[in-house]
């Protein structure tokens, strides 16, 4: 009776590992592609959605629908201290950082917008130095900080550098500002408590994010000459895209492969996404692939690379290591 015991458990212990070993490969693909097309989806939805309103309905919404279930899943209850660190990590990410970024899409293209915010790894490393008893970079990833901004000042430099196709300059900036918020959000939610469900921490940062963009909305004035019957099919399509597939299904699948791989395996979405992105927005929005665009490309996503693969320093944990979702 013990053998067959044994030899059932034999069985079922290689198909336990397969079937999460094929839920980190979809989880994986989730990541690359259905983060990578939100530009797209956002450059879609701005068309007759306003931007900030449009990021705000997206994030508070889902934040709305996650909070209720991770509560309850987690039978985890918020303390003052990780709403404070969630509503300030929320307010840098997707308000300064995502909202930054669905504004800048009305003026850039969304392939150029996504290889702007692959830079949050280089600001990373810059904020992670600053702040008090930062780790100081490597050279080689001093290197890939260097090479990055030279592949930034090639993409929005004046037209007798690397030909025409430049970015304009004020959109081209406040990406890098929105890249900057993203780190400095990052890098503030590894030092303050946050609750120890994932998931949960993601809702309360949504619901602080989110409302902050509605806030910034109406304080803009987004809503003064605004009515929803203004709103495209394909805007709304967009704009539910993002939340199902975005938001939800993205940071769902992100979760998952952050607890069943490594931290720099699934750093590698920084540098996947910004490819997916440029191929629909060339292949699906007839945005221009310039010669400008490939050199720049080329370079900042090569300074990528150099970075997330850069050795970390032994008392560096790996969780330090991983940055918090890059999707937009």
């Amino acid at each position: 009776m013990s053998n067959k015991s044994e030899a059932i458990s034999a069985v079922s212990v290689p198909q336990e590992q397969l079937g999460t070993k094929t839920l980190v490969l979809l989880s994986f693909a989730a990541v690359y592609v259905l983060w990578g097309s939100t530009y797209f989806a956002i450059r879609i939805g701005v068309e007759s959605i306003p931007p900030f309103l449009m990021a705000g309905l997206r994030h508070f919404t889902t934040g709305l629908v996650f909070f209720p279930v991770f509560r309850k899943l987690s039978n985890e209850k918020p303390t003052g201290v990780q709403w404070r660190t969630t509503a300030i990590t929320g307010i840098l990410l997707l308000l300064g950082g995502n909202g930054t970024v669905t504004w800048a899409e009305v003026r850039v293209p969304s392939g150029i917008a996504a290889l702007l915010v692959a830079t949050v790894s280089l600001w990373m490393v810059l904020v992670d130095w600053l702040r008090p008893g930062g780790v100081k970079p490597s050279v080689r990833v001093m290197i890939g900080f260097v090479l990055g901004f030279l592949g930034m000042a090639l993409l929005v430099g004046p037209s007798s550098i690397g030909g025409s196709g430049r970015v304009e300059p004020v959109a081209a900036g406040c990406l890098m500002l929105a890249s900057l918020a993203w780190a400095s959000g990052s890098i503030f939610s590894r030092h303050n408590p946050i609750p120890r469900s994932p998931m949960l921490g993601v809702a309360m940062q949504m619901l602080a994010g989110g409302g902050g963009l509605l806030l910034v909305s109406l304080a803009t004035g987004e809503w003064r000459h605004f009515h929803f019957s203004q709103v495209t099919t394909r805007s709304w399509m967009a704009l539910l895209y993002l939340v199902i597939f975005g938001s939800a299904l993205g940071f769902s699948a992100y979760v998952y492969i952050l607890k069943h791989s490594t931290a720099s395996r699934v750093a590698t979405y920084a540098f996947v996404n910004p490819v997916v992105a440029l191929f629909l927005g060339w292949s699906l929005g007839d945005e221009p692939l310039t010669l400008r665009t490939m050199l720049a490309s080329s370079v900042i996503l090569a300074a990528v690379l150099i970075v997330i693969t850069a050795p970390r320093k032994p008392n560096v944990p790996v969780e330090e290591s991983m940055p918090v979702p890059g999707e937009s």
